[in-house]
């Protein structure tokens, strides 16, 4: 995993995530007034594989929930973080075993220590 410069991306780097298609939304909500439910369903109808990771969901949009990332069958291109700050330390040293191209923290969300991962 590479850290984002904080000047941002380039258009090929945003290009390049873009075409990534296994997506691990952790945090994912069944709830369809959160962000952490709309925008893994617009990541669907847009062609991503999108894999919920919920502990207390088994399914959510039709689609199998894991407990964590760790229990997910398949390589991950993209962990998509929706859990609050103090929480995704835990959730990256758990992305860091599944060896994903990108880790996304949605915005607000930030943790110093787990960018150091």
């Amino acid at each position: 995993m590479t850290e984002i410069p904080s000047d941002g991306l380039s258009d090929e780097e945003i290009r390049e995530i873009l075409s990534l298609k296994n997506v691990a939304v952790v945090g994912m909500s069944r709830d369809p007034s959160k962000p952490s439910h709309y925008v893994p369903k617009f990541l669907l109808r847009h062609g991503y594989n999108v894999i919920p990771v919920n502990p207390f969901a088994d399914e959510i949009l039709g689609l199998k929930s894991y407990k964590s990332l760790t229990d997910i069958p398949v390589e991950l291109d993209i962990v998509n973080i929706f859990r609050p700050s103090d929480q995704v330390y835990q959730v990256v040293q758990e992305a860091v075993i599944k060896n994903p191209k990108v880790v996304w923290m949605q915005l607000g969300i930030y943790n110093e220590e787990a960018v150091r991962l």
